[in-house]
This record gives C-alpha cells, structure tokens and sequence, in this order.
C-alpha cells in the first residue's frame, strides 16, 4: 500500500510558481522564470498542497526562489516578495548544514540546494521537483523521496 506524504519538500522553481501564483494565475504567463508553466499547473501544485499537513522548505532553497522572483520588475516584484513570505510564515523551514550537504553524494553534480534537499527527503516527506536530474539523483540516493512534477503534468 503507497502511503499519502505528510508533506512536500518544495524545489525552487515551484515555490517561484506558488509565490507568483498566489498573486495571481495571470502573473504566471508574465514572469520570465516560469515560462514553462501554466495557470493549470499552479492547480496541480496547489491541489498537491491542499492534500498534506506540511510544506517543508530549506534556507537554501528560499534564497533561490527569493533571487529568481527578483529577477521581475516592480510594481509586481513586490507583490511576489509578499507572497514569498506568506508562504515563508506558513511553511516549516529545515536547516540543513553545509557540511553535512556537501557531504550527501548529489553534492558534486548538483550542487548545495539540491543536496541539502536529498539529505533530509523521506517517504514522509518528499522533494516535490520539477527538476528531472534531481529527481533522478534523489531516487538513486534514497528511493521513494521524491515526487516528478513533470509526471504530475501528464496526468
């Protein structure tokens, strides 16, 4: 029996999509950052975050959604940097060491994020990515601790 995740270990680009979303799905089409997303897969994540107790975030991966959604111009920059820390106060942040991420096998290849994402992914408590090479290092480090949002897509 697959058991449902507590919650989401949330990658970069889809804390951007959920930030510029919850401003407003029209958003989504105009930040340059998310040019392969659509109105339909904010739906998809938020369905996705509506199913789970808990949205699991990393410093790291914070400061990565926080320097893309900057990337915008004002007056909606903002907007989205509002949204960030909407989501920011409603999520449980992790701290991952760099030592000890620099330390995880994914490190060399993917660098500091995705490392500290795959050092404290479970079953429980999956990376939700739309990032194919993380998905595919984390399942070869630790199978079941991830989620392909891609695959989510096609459905």
């Amino acid at each position: 029996m697959i058991r449902r995740p507590s919650g989401y270990l949330i990658d970069a680009n889809l804390l951007v999509l959920l930030a510029v979303g919850n401003e407003g799905r029209d958003f989504i089409a105009k930040h340059r950052r998310l040019d392969e997303y659509s109105a339909a897969d904010y739906d998809i994540l938020i369905g996705l975050l509506r199913q789970v107790s808990r949205v699991l975030v990393t410093p790291n991966t914070l400061t990565e959604a926080s320097n893309l959604l900057g990337q915008h111009g004002e007056p909606e920059r903002s907007r989205f940097m509002g949204s960030l820390r909407d989501i920011i106060v409603r999520s449980e942040e992790i701290v991952v060491d760099s030592t000890t991420a620099s330390a995880n096998n994914v490190f060399a290849t993917m660098g500091l994020t995705d490392a500290a994402l795959v050092e404290i992914a479970t079953a429980e408590t999956p990376v939700l990515t739309v990032d194919a090479d993380l998905h595919r290092a984390a399942l070869i480090e630790k199978p079941n601790t991830t989620v392909n949002f891609a695959n989510l897509r096609d459905q």
